[in-house]
């Protein structure tokens, strides 16, 4: 079973992605924040794919991204961002940072589903 670690400061998201992940079958691990997400991320190990917004308290998704993509352990993850800024810059910047994939909310069950599968190589 693939685990998930889903990342949105907004709690009522961040469940809503992770019923559909985990109704998909997924194990589903979840953070408030960028920072919160690095603690699971380099205590639990074995996560195999990061859903992360990007607006957030304490460390932002892009920084976070950065820094998940600058450690050897972890920088092959995939990551797909979720989120409200839909401008080519903010797209630009998430893939230069290392995002596989740029949803923009909101996004429905079938496209979150069918992003996550490419991106595990499921598809």
């Amino acid at each position: 079973m693939y685990k998930i670690l889903v990342i949105d400061d907004s709690k009522m998201t961040r469940s809503y992605h992770a019923s559909i992940l985990k109704a998909a079958g997924y194990e589903v691990l979840e953070a408030e924040d960028g920072a919160k997400a690095l603690d699971i991320l380099y205590r639990e190990g074995d996560i195999d794919l990061i859903l992360t917004d990007l607006n957030m308290p304490n460390l932002d998704g892009y920084t976070m991204i950065k820094k998940i993509r600058e450690d050897e352990n972890y920088k092959d993850i995939p990551i797909i961002i979720v989120t409200t800024l839909d401008k080519s810059t903010n797209k630009m910047k998430g893939f230069e940072v290392g995002a596989n994939f740029y949803i923009v909310k909101p996004s429905d069950p079938e496209s979150l589903i069918e992003s996550v599968n490419i991106a595990l190589g499921e598809d």
